[in-house]
C-alpha cells in the first residue's frame, strides 16, 4: 500500500473510531459526581439556589452533584478554577449578573462569556424599587419628577460600589434624567437600619430582602424592575408599564462550564436542568424568593451573557465607575 494510502486509510480509521466512541461517552456521562461551583459563600441566595437544584439534578443524573463554595475576588476565585477545569463537564458553575461585571471592572484575566460555555440561564428576579415612607411619592413617576425637582438630595443605597444594585442605581440615573447620590454598604442587608431610620431614601433592592420591610410598612415599594410585575408582589407595577423606557434589569443565575466542553454534554445538563426546574417545589421555592424559572437554549444563554456584558460596560463607562 502506497504512502499517500496508508495515511488516507489510518485517517479513515481515527475517524470511525471516533464517531464510534463519541455517541458511547455522550450516552455514558455522567459517570462520577459532579461538582457545582458557587463563587460565594454559603448559606446566601445564589447558593440555596444551588443546592436545590443539585439534588434534583442528582437525582435526574443519576449521580451526585456536589455544592462546592469557592468565595473570593468578587467571584473571580471560582470562576479561574472553573476556567481552567477539563471540560468534561464534571466541574461546573453557577453564575449571576454579577459574574459578568466583576471582569468588566476589575480587568480580570479571564471573559465572562469567551472562557465559558453556556449551559442555561436558571432564574431570573427583579428588584424592587423602594422608598422610606416621609418621602411624598407613591409610583416611580412621581419618585422621577421628586428628583428631578430635587438634584442631589435622595440617597440610595448601594450594596457596594460596583455592585449590581450600584449600576442599577446609575441606570436609573441615565434613563430618567435625574441626579441622586450613591451611598455604599458592605452589602445591602447593612444598609436597611439607615433606610429604615431614613437616613437614605431610597433602593433597588432584592425582593426577599426589601419584602418584610414593605410589607411591615416600613418601606414604600413603587415598581419592580422586570420587564413585568413580580408574583410575591402582584399589586406593584413594574417599570415598563408605567412608562419609564430602558430601565429593565434583573438579576439572574446561570450555569456555565469550562470552554470547549463538549456539546453533548452541555445538552444532557441543559436537559436536566430544565427537567429540575420543572418540579413544583423548585418552582414554589424560586416564587417565594421573588424569582421565577428561565431556562432556555445554551445559544439563548450565551446571547444573553453578551447582551448583560455590553448593557453594563455601558453603565460602567458612562458613570465612570472604577473598582475600589
Amino acid at each position: 500500500m502506497r504512502g499517500y494510502e496508508v495515511s488516507k486509510f489510518f485517517k479513515l480509521v481515527v475517524c470511525a473510531f471516533a464517531l464510534q466512541t463519541m455517541p458511547a461517552n455522550a450516552a455514558a456521562y455522567p459517570e462520577r459526581p459532579i461538582r457545582l461551583i458557587v463563587p460565594l459563600a454559603a448559606n446566601g441566595a445564589m447558593d440555596t439556589v444551588a443546592r436545590g437544584l443539585a439534588i434534583k439534578l442528582s437525582e435526574g443524573l443519576g449521580q451526585t452533584v456536589v455544592v462546592d463554595n469557592r468565595g473570593g475576588g468578587g467571584g473571580s476565585v471560582g470562576a479561574e478554577l472553573v476556567r481552567f477545569a477539563a471540560p468534561d463537564g464534571y466541574t461546573i458553575i453557577m453564575i449571576s449578573a454579577s459574574s459578568v461585571i466583576h471582569p468588566l471592572m476589575y480587568k480580570a484575566d479571564y471573559d465572562a462569556v469567551r472562557d465559558f460555555a453556556a449551559v442555561t440561564q436558571v432564574t431570573s428576579q427583579p428588584y424592587l424599587v423602594v422608598v422610606h415612607p416621609s418621602i411624598p411619592v407613591k409610583t416611580l413617576n412621581e419618585l422621577i419628577a421628586y428628583a428631578k425637582a430635587n438634584p442631589n438630595k435622595l440617597n440610595y443605597a448601594s450594596a457596594g460600589n460596583g455592585s449590581l444594585i450600584h449600576l442599577t442605581g446609575e441606570l436609573f440615573k441615565f434613563v430618567t434624567g435625574t441626579e441622586m447620590t450613591h451611598i455604599p454598604y458592605k452589602g445591602i442587608g447593612a444598609a436597611y437600619p439607615d433606610l429604615i431610620g431614613g437616613q437614605i431614601q431610597l433602593t433597588f433592592g432584592s425582593i426577599i430582602s426589601a419584602l418584610p420591610q414593605v410589607r411591615a410598612g416600613r418601606l414604600r415599594a413603587l415598581a419592580v424592575t422586570g420587564p413585568k410585575r413580580a408574583k410575591p408582589l402582584p399589586d406593584v407595577p413594574s417599570a415598563a408599564e408605567v412608562g419609564v423606557k430602558g430601565f429593565v434589569m434583573t438579576q439572574w443565575y446561570g450555569v456555565q462550564g469550562p470552554a470547549k466542553m463538549p456539546q453533548a454534554v452541555i445538552e444532557r445538563l441543559n436537559s436536566e436542568i430544565r427537567k429540575a426546574l420543572d418540579n413544583p417545589a423548585v418552582l414554589s421555592r424560586l416564587i417565594d424568593d421573588g424569582a421565577e424559572a428561565q431556562p432556555g437554549t445554551p445559544q439563548q444563554f450565551h446571547d444573553h451573557l453578551i447582551a448583560e456584558r455590553n448593557k453594563w460596560a455601558g453603565v460602567i463607562k458612562q458613570a465612570k465607575i472604577k473598582g475600589d
